[in-house]
């Protein structure tokens, strides 16, 4: 197996702490804590970052203004190294790399807006080139693999919209054009697609469920099949699911769904079916304090889950077969932990 490296940002301290993940037997080994360029004070709940689709640069944006992006050049052992910094219109709350490099797309919760900036040659990203204003909570923005538009959760609307990307310039159609809808008052908060891009599965905040989209990879449509749960409530519990759901991952072999819930500190586990549809699996642990964001070995055999109150980076062991997690331990991480990459480096 390659070295895999695990990126965890730390919002309080603008920092990005990394870790080599053991592949073997799950620990995560320290390696170093990079400065984030951005003012600290006051301190930002989250410190969203994404990855190239090479793998070989890392965005960092932060929420307080003048909201800069950070573009970070990935060593050959997980080493980053500042590439430059541009400027975002408003604050991000998630990033996501246009497959081709030409742009930088962001989602505002706060801001209300999608954005995009182009990129440089060496990806470092420039001033704000378009928005979409309007968008009430927009929330996370996933690019095709076709490299042809993005889709995009706007939580406040209970919608996902899918926007053509230019393919000279990079950047969106700014006029919105929906491609579905979750149920009203569900609040669709991130989106993963399935196995050939012929699904894709979004994680609704505020009802504790998760949908299931059939998409026509040729058109790009959607069409919503079903929408399941989040299991039962924790013991103690009111005997209302709790809502508060928010990030979920596919295994890489397309078997198993994730989603993290964060008023009951959950991690919920789905079995993918052959038609793309989902089935409870019963698979239920409790995750470290309020678990904002997670993700997915590039093996399928680990789950990392930091605890954006706990300060504490938790492993599961993901069985094979059953898709069961198991905690095998935990590392000392920082301070609001929102946002985590697991990378499989290149040589």
């Amino acid at each position: 197996m390659g070295q895999v490296v695990v990126y965890v940002s730390c919002a309080a301290s603008l920092e990005i702490a990394s870790f080599r993940l053991d592949t073997a037997i799950g620990a995560l080994i320290p390696l170093a804590r990079t400065r984030v360029p951005g003012p600290v004070e006051p301190a930002t709940m989250t410190l969203p970052i994404a990855l190239s689709a090479d793998g070989g640069v890392l965005y960092a944006g932060v929420r307080t203004s003048p909201y800069p992006v950070s573009a970070f050049a990935v060593g050959a052992e997980g080493a980053l190294k500042l590439l430059g910094s541009g400027r975002l219109a408003a604050p991000p709350m998630h990033l996501a790399a246009d497959p081709a490099g030409r742009a930088l797309f962001a989602a505002s919760y706060h801001g209300d807006r999608l954005m995009a900036n182009r990129l440089d040659a060496a990806g470092v990203p420039g001033e704000p080139g378009c928005e979409i204003g309007g968008l009430p909570r927009a929330h996370c923005v996933l690019p095709e693999p076709e490299g042809r538009a993005f889709y995009a959760a706007i939580l406040g609307q209970d919608r996902i919209l899918r926007q053509a990307i230019d393919p000279e310039s990079g950047l969106m159609d700014t006029t919105p054009h929906e491609a579905a809808c979750c149920a009203a008052g569900a609040g669709v908060r991130m989106l993963v697609f399935g196995a050939e891009g012929r699904w894709i599965y979004g994680v609704n905040e505020l009802d504790a469920t998760v949908d299931a989209y059939a998409r026509d990879p040729a058109s790009g449509a959607l069409e919503r099949r079903q929408t399941v749960p989040l299991g039962t409530p924790p013991a103690g519990a009111d005997g209302k699911v709790p809502g508060w759901s928010a990030d979920l991952h596919l295994t890489p072999d397309g078997r198993f769904l994730y989603a993290s819930e964060r008023r009951g500190n959950r991690l919920v586990g789905f079995a993918v079916a052959s038609d793309g549809t989902l089935a409870p699996t019963g698979i239920m642990v409790e995750g470290e304090a309020n678990p904002w964001a997670f993700a997915i070995d590039p093996y399928g055999r680990w789950l990392i889950c930091p605890g954006h109150d706990s300060g504490r980076v938790a492993v599961y062991a993901i069985d094979g077969r059953s898709g069961a997690l198991t905690r095998v331990g935990a590392a000392e991480g920082g301070g609001n932990m929102a946002g985590v990459l697991a990378v499989k480096l290149a040589g």
